[in-house]
């Protein structure tokens, strides 16, 4: 994408790329929670809701232990993207390479499944009718490692490429067909909690290879020398590790903030519940133009040109402003009606109605650290990145023990609204060091 032809000459132009580069991931991020509902509709007719229960804490152990090598697809996507604005020469590379070490991790955490569990099953606690199906959905489930984590390379380099339709029929690929094998493997077959887990082992695998077969152009079988470069080898770990840390700083805050919130009684317990299911939400609306900020900028990176950088970020950053705007608008205006659909409690709908203001907050400053994330990640600036929540991290932990034995959940609450404003601040701040300097074509007017 280095040549002139292929960036877009207008700031309106940008505005629909980023348009047609974000739509996919959006719907792709919504059908997630449809796994988890169709699983909880699924098991919950059985009989014992032991079921129920031993299939919650399984998708929690899984969803926290993947979720911290979710590295893999963010260090690919900076990585292809650079390589693709390059001049498409290292691509392969850039693919191969990461699809290598999510192979090598996959085994890893497979052979290790013994300690794994362990650990996991010693944090959860379950009672003694919940574990031995807990134990059965973790055994089976924890096979699909390799898949997954191909899953997320594959997702990251289709990302790099702005391939955004293609990342969408992946991920429907995998949820749509785990929605079907869990009502066939659990109502037609009996298979109950082991049908679930099989559900989701199954559909990894299929999805990894229709993933293979979508990237097939770009695997082919590279000289040793190449794949075996020191440099780059050394370049990837270094990423991929900061990236590692950085996700193990965001699930500390998070971890910290329902420990902290459970001392304030059960209501409050309940209602942070549902109002982090709200922010989650927000993520989920916003982190379309987060990834195509990944792919533009990243491209324009490779390419050295410094306009192109800088007109993805704004065009990118000014979407996501937008569409901030307007879910803190749905949240002020309607925000007691969505908490509504989730609970019938009164004294916790009262709890949650009390504190969401906070979720009509939490865009305006939510946005500028997923944004700045993503651009950060197509310039696989990740050392900055991971000292940014690090030390982001340890404001929030200060602030919220210092204030929270004043303010309650409000104190909670806002000390969160500082963590993830500090994550943005931190980032901005190095911003003008991140921008490349002009050594590639121009892309258009600025206006």
């Amino acid at each position: 994408m280095s040549d002139l032809t292929d960036w877009p000459r207008t700031a309106r132009a940008w505005r629909w790329r980023v348009l047609n580069l974000s739509w996919p991931i959006i719907l792709s991020t919504l059908s997630v929670p449809l796994v988890g509902i169709v699983d909880t509709a699924v098991v919950g007719r059985l009989d014992d809701p032991a079921y129920l229960a031993a299939v919650a804490i399984g998708a929690v152990i899984f969803s926290s232990v993947f979720w911290v090598f979710g590295f893999l697809r963010m260090g690919t996507t900076g990585f292809v993207a650079q390589a693709q604005g390059a001049d498409g020469q290292g691509v392969g590379l850039a693919l191969i390479r990461p699809l290598l070490l999510a192979l090598a991790l996959g085994g890893a955490l497979i052979l290790l499944q013994g300690p794994v569990g362990r650990v996991a099953f010693g944090l959860m606690n379950p009672e003694a009718a919940i574990a031995g199906h807990a134990h059965t959905y973790f055994s089976i489930r924890i096979w699909s490692a390799p898949a997954t984590f191909i899953n997320y390379t594959l997702l990251g380099c289709l990302i790099g490429l702005q391939q955004m339709r293609l990342a969408l029929l992946l991920q429907l690929v995998l949820n749509l067909t785990n929605i079907v094998l869990d009502v066939v493997l659990v109502w037609y077959f009996q298979a109950g909690v082991a049908g679930v887990a099989l559900a989701s082992v199954l559909s990894e695998y299929l999805a990894a290879g229709v993933g293979l077969w979508l990237v097939r152009g770009w695997l082919y079988r590279p000289e040793r020398a190449a794949l075996l470069d020191p440099q780059a080898w050394r370049r990837l770990l270094v990423v991929n590790g900061d990236l590692f840390i950085r996700t193990l700083f965001l699930t500390s805050a998070f971890f910290f903030f329902t420990r902290q919130g459970a001392q304030l009684g059960m209501e409050v317990v309940a209602a942070n519940a549902i109002l982090l299911n709200m922010l989650q939400l927000i993520a989920y609306g916003l982190d379309g133009f987060a990834h195509a900020a990944e792919a533009l900028t990243g491209s324009a990176y490779g390419a050295r040109n410094r306009r192109a950088f800088l007109q993805a970020a704004r065009a990118s950053t000014e979407l996501a402003l937008l569409v901030a705007a307007g879910i803190s608008l749905v949240y002020a205006g309607f925000g007691h009606a969505i908490i509504g659909l989730m609970t019938d409690i009164p004294a916790v709908l009262a709890v949650a109605d009390q504190y969401r203001w906070w979720l009509v907050l939490a865009p305006w400053v939510a946005v500028w650290s997923y944004q700045l994330d993503g651009i950060y990640i197509g310039a696989t600036e990740t050392r900055l990145m991971r000292n940014t929540v690090g030390l982001a991290l340890l404001a929030y932990v200060l602030v919220t023990l210092a204030w929270l034995p004043y303010g309650g959940n409000h104190a909670l609450w806002g000390a969160l609204m500082l963590f993830l404003l500090l994550r943005g601040l931190g980032l901005a701040l190095y911003f003008p060091q991140l921008v490349p300097a002009a050594l590639g074509a121009q892309g258009g007017r600025a206006d």
